[in-house]
C-alpha cells in the first residue's frame, strides 16, 4: 500500500484541517485529499461561508493512480472525469464541512438537496428511493444551527451508505448521528462540492494541486514493492 504519510495539513482562513482522520461510521483512517473555502458573490464580493475538506481512503491512491498518475494539477482541475472518479470511486471518503459564518440545519439541507436533484434530474435518474432520502436528509437537519466553527462531517462508505454527524467543537466523534442508505444521495453530496458545477472550486483545486505527488509516490512504492 502507499504511504499518504507524507500528507500535510491544510489552513482555510482560521480553520486547519489534520493530515488524517477517523471519520464517523469508519474504521480505517482517511487522509486530507484537499480543501478550500465555500462562498457567494454578494453586492460585488465575495463571501466565503464555509470551509470544507475532502478526505479519501489510502487505497484511493492506487485506484486513482492507475488512470491519473502523471497528470498536472492544471490538467486535473480542468478534468470532469478526476472529480468523478473520485466520488464514484470505490473507496471511502469524508467530507467535513465547516462553517466561517452561521447556518441554520434547514438553510444548509436545502441548498445541497436542491444541487443533488438538479444533478440527478440532469442525468434523469431522480426517482421515489432519491425522493425519500431527500425527505430523511432534510428532516435530520431540521432542528440543527451550526455557529462559526461547529462542522457538519458526511463519511460516504465504499457500497453507498452515508453517515452524517456534527461536531461543535472541532473534534470527530466515532459515530454518525444518522445513516442513509442511498448510494446516489450519497455521491451526490460529493458530487455538488467537487463535481462539474460544485460549490467549491478551491477545494476541486486543492484535491487536483496534492494528489499528483501522492499519485506518483504511489506508483513508486508500489513499484518497489514488486506489486502491480
Amino acid at each position: 500500500m502507499p504511504s499518504t504519510s507524507s500528507v500535510t495539513e491544510v489552513q482555510v482562513e482560521t480553520f486547519t484541517f489534520p493530515p488524517s482522520v477517523r471519520p464517523p461510521g469508519s474504521t480505517k483512517s482517511h487522509f486530507l485529499g484537499g480543501a478550500g473555502e465555500r462562498g457567494l458573490e454578494i453586492q460585488g464580493k465575495f463571501i466565503k461561508f464555509t470551509a470544507i475538506g475532502v478526505y479519501l481512503e489510502d487505497v484511493a491512491v492506487p485506484s486513482l493512480a492507475d488512470r491519473w498518475r502523471g497528470k498536472t494539477a492544471v490538467e486535473l482541475t480542468e478534468s470532469v472525469e478526476f472529480f468523478r472518479d473520485i466520488v464514484t470511486g470505490p473507496f471511502e471518503k469524508f467530507i467535513r464541512v465547516t462553517m466561517i459564518l452561521p447556518l441554520t440545519g434547514q438553510q444548509y439541507s436545502e441548498k445541497v438537496t436542491e444541487n443533488c436533484v438538479a444533478i440527478w434530474k440532469s442525468l434523469g435518474i431522480y426517482t421515489d428511493a432519491e425522493a425519500k432520502a431527500i425527505e430523511k436528509f432534510i428532516e435530520v437537519f431540521k432542528d440543527e444551527t451550526f455557529p462559526p466553527g461547529s462542522s457538519i462531517l458526511f463519511t460516504v462508505s465504499s457500497n453507498g451508505s452515508l453517515t452524517i454527524g456534527f461536531s461543535k467543537d472541532g473534534t470527530i466523534p466515532e459515530v454518525g448521528s444518522t445513516v442513509i442508505e442511498n448510494k446516489l444521495l450519497a455521491e451526490a453530496v460529493l458530487e455538488s462540492i467537487i463535481g462539474k458545477h460544485g460549490v467549491s472550486p478551491a477545494a476541486k483545486q486543492s484535491l487536483a494541486a496534492r494528489l499528483p505527488e501522492l499519485l506518483k509516490d504511489g506508483d513508486e512504492k508500489l513499484a518497489g514493492n514488486g506489486k502491480a
